[in-house]
């Protein structure tokens, strides 16, 4: 290999790191603008909860909005220790928290619309998240309504913890992202709405060129380096999943990761399935730590409840992976054809269905 090929080589990779910062810097920046838009509007709604069903739409609402399932279950850590919410009203809240999280990757997928074969890679591994959480909250939701299954396994793991004090975990992701971001923020002053426009812009462009610089590589190498190591097995991928993302403590970060090397046809859904599944059980860990530094036994309750609800169903739907795969897949041949019907399912799941149930059942 001369020289002129070494530097061709390292240019890429330094391309692509280049470009997965600006990818993460971009998510990261919506995520923080629709926190400051959206969390006061997220609280005010949780306040009005009537009924376990409600719950489930506030939070895929309030989460949708927020973008941020950490942030949603930790204001319901935050009010269950101040007695606003009850244990019972809280844990549904949870369960559509976890829907809610997942608009980052369809948002993310969007950025491939223009790209037939793309975009039909990239919107059903965006949506193969979706069906798992769809289905978990199918499964759990009548077992906790009407036994309460969910509410007494975290009662009995949250007297293990009662009297342990706040542990915090360093981000590192998060300590590179956080200054141009709060930088950016304070330059905007009160104009968000031009902070939303450029974080999108910087999104669509990492991912046009981070597939191209990705495609443009031996594609058969990256290939290689995912089955052989990173992707290896599915228990491999679960932990891997797990682990990244209690490190960032951001599923939406780490999952939204995995839509530029499906729409670049790197990995598959059978090996991003259980990688889905092992951050949505990492992401469980930033509320968990706010419980614990509230030192109040329904507030870790509570946090356990979401941990319990998604190792459950990890428990379920890993074992029949066919079924979300099949949904995802099937979803994505269809927006496929006519991209308009990926812009109304983000429409219709993440706002009017919730908004429209909200509305006409409080």
């Amino acid at each position: 290999m001369d020289l002129r090929s070494t530097i061709h080589r390292l240019g890429k990779a330094l391309a692509i790191l280049a470009l997965i910062y600006l990818f993460l810097l971009s998510i990261t920046l919506i995520g923080e603008i629709f926190k400051l838009l959206g969390k006061d509007f997220a609280e005010s709604i949780m306040r009005g909860i009537s009924n376990p069903f409600v719950g489930i739409m506030v939070g895929v609402l309030c989460t949708a909005i927020v973008q941020s399932s950490s942030l949603t279950t930790s204001l319901i850590v935050g009010m269950v220790a101040g007695n606003v919410l009850t244990i019972d009203l809280a844990i549904p809240i949870v369960m559509g928290a976890n829907i809610g999280t997942t608009i980052t990757n369809i948002l993310v997928s969007i950025g491939h619309i223009t790209h037939k074969e793309e975009f039909k890679r990239a919107f059903a591994a965006a949506t193969l998240h979706d069906f798992f959480n769809l289905f978990s909250v199918i499964l759990l939701f009548p077992l906790q309504y009407f036994f309460n299954l969910i509410g007494t396994l975290a009662r009995l793991g949250a007297s293990c913890f009662a009297n342990i004090g706040g542990l915090k975990i360093i981000n590192p992701i998060g300590k590179i992202l956080e200054p141009p971001v709060q930088l950016i923020i304070k330059l905007l002053g009160s104009q968000y709405w031009i902070g939303i426009v450029l974080a999108l812009v910087m999104l669509f462009f990492a991912l046009t060129y981070l597939v191209k610089i990705i495609k443009s590589m031996v594609l058969e190498r990256v290939e290689v380096l995912f089955d052989q190591y990173i992707f290896k097995s599915t228990w491999r991928a679960l932990l891997f999943g797990m682990i990244l993302t209690a490190t960032v403590q951001s599923s939406s970060i780490t999952t939204s990761l995995m839509i530029p090397l499906a729409a670049a046809g790197v990995l598959s859904l059978k090996k991003i399935y259980p990688y889905d599944l092992g951050a949505n059980i990492g992401t469980t860990i930033t509320a968990f730590l706010a419980s614990l530094a509230t030192a109040n036994i329904n507030a870790i309750t509570i946090a356990l409840s979401h941990a319990i609800f998604n190792i459950l169903g990890t428990a379920v739907f890993l074992p029949l992976r066919r079924l979300p795969i099949f949904f995802a897949t099937l979803l994505a041949r269809l927006t496929s054809q006519s991209r308009l019907y990926a812009i109304a399912y983000l429409l219709i799941i993440f706002f009017i269905i919730p908004l429209v149930f909200i509305f006409f059942t409080r």
